[in-house]
């Protein structure tokens, strides 16, 4: 009768093992599926995040995900998907219950504008951290490592000063190196801020298990944006292409439109380009473009769009950006170029080089892509017509 009785519970802990060994994989199956829907990094990075911390995910309350960033030899801060507060958790918790929301609705409703407006979101991609052990701490450790850390209570008072701690005010919390093939790329920081549930060895295995696949999906993703990027990348001077400026324009406008604002466009004429390409050669003339091209770059703000619209002219896409902002952009550019001194080759003396300039502004100028780039031509054709080394906005 014992002997039956232990082998009943032994029969039921398999069981309930079984059990738990499918459901994991069931969770790890269904995160996986959704991180192959896409290959846009920002979307790869929210179904991570929203697998770690949703419900019928790994259940935890927070997550951060930092990616290496090998130029600069940081790690940065790159998302954070969390409530602020454990108010805002409880309300977000019962809507995802009112509602019956899977893992699938709540990966559907991505958002940048939300995401943008999470103060958790903002302060992680506000953060940099040493990838060096003695200046990034706890985070650099794991990175270097390679390994899962766990940092419980006890250990926390020994942290005071680590920049994770500044980051993540926390009680106890768990750091996951992201593993790409052979390669550490970044690290998923977790922890359980509004419910205070313990981390367990189980949690930690199915978050390290998660990253590892986590990983490669990044990477994949990184691959097919650099593949892209090299796509619609002019090969001389390293603007945006034609193709992609056309594609970008016409993406913005919409944006402009639903969101009531002005965008503003500015073509830009080397002057008298082949007469310099004749007397210098156009070895020495694709230097110059070069060379303009990061004067561009000097001159313009981030999240402008500069262009090499074919041959000597150019392109700056300017989002919410109204004419008066514009032409003062534009004649920055103008300034900024004439007065430089450009090395004409040997047996030639240092030249000046102009450049005439034609801005047009939506809604202003145009209701569309190509109304607008008719109006900047135009502005650009007068800025010529009155002596070149001009700038001129669009006028009917």
């Amino acid at each position: 009768m014992i002997i039956l009785v232990v082998m009943q519970e032994k029969d039921n802990l398999l069981s309930e093992e079984l059990n738990k060994a499918r459901a994991e994989l069931s969770i790890l199956y269904e995160i996986s599926n959704a991180m192959h829907t896409t290959l846009k990094l920002d979307e790869i990075l929210y179904i991570i995040l929203t697998g770690v911390t949703a419900h019928i995910g790994l259940s935890f309350n927070r997550a951060i995900l930092f990616l290496v960033n090998k130029d600069t030899g940081m790690l940065e801060g790159k998302m954070g998907i969390g409530p602020d507060t454990a108010e805002a958790a409880d309300s977000i918790w019962k809507r995802i219950d009112t509602q019956r929301m899977k893992l699938e609705d709540l990966i559907s409703s991505f958002s940048k504008d939300k995401l943008d407006s999470s103060k958790l979101n903002f302060l992680v991609k506000s953060i940099s951290v040493p990838c060096i052990e003695e200046k990034g701490g706890i985070l650099a450790v794991a990175l270097n490592d390679g390994m899962s850390l766990h940092i419980a209570k006890d250990k926390i008072a020994t942290l005071k000063d680590d920049p994770a701690l500044k980051l993540f005010n926390s009680d106890e919390f768990v750091v996951v190196p992201l593993q790409a093939k052979n390669n550490v790329i970044g690290l998923i920081v977790a922890d359980n801020f509004v419910t205070r549930k313990p981390i367990t060895k189980d949690d930690i295995r199915m978050l390290t298990m998660f990253a590892n696949q986590a990983g490669l999906a990044i990477e994949s993703s990184q691959l097919y944006e650099q593949t892209l990027i090299r796509a619609h990348t002019d090969a001389l001077t390293g603007l945006w292409n034609h193709g992609y400026f056309q594609h970008k324009l016409e993406q913005l406008l919409e944006k402009a439109k639903e969101e009531t604002s002005y965008l503003s466009l500015i073509f830009v004429d080397i002057d008298d380009f082949k007469i310099f390409n004749d007397t210098c050669g156009h070895q020495k003339g694709d230097e110059i473009l070069v060379q303009i091209a990061g004067l561009f770059k000097e001159v313009s703000r981030k999240f402008d769009y500069l262009c090499r619209y074919g041959g000597e002219e150019f392109a700056l896409i300017l989002p919410n950006t109204n004419l008066k902002d514009a032409m003062a952009i534009a004649e920055r550019i103008r300034v900024v170029i004439n007065n430089r001194h450009f090395d004409s080759g040997a047996g030639h003396p240092p030249q000046n080089i102009a450049c005439s300039l034609g801005v047009a502004t939506f809604p202003l100028h145009a209701r569309n892509k190509a109304e607008l780039i008719k109006a900047a031509d135009k502005a650009l054709y007068e800025a010529k017509h009155k002596g070149k080394n001009n700038v001129v906005s669009f006028s009917y």
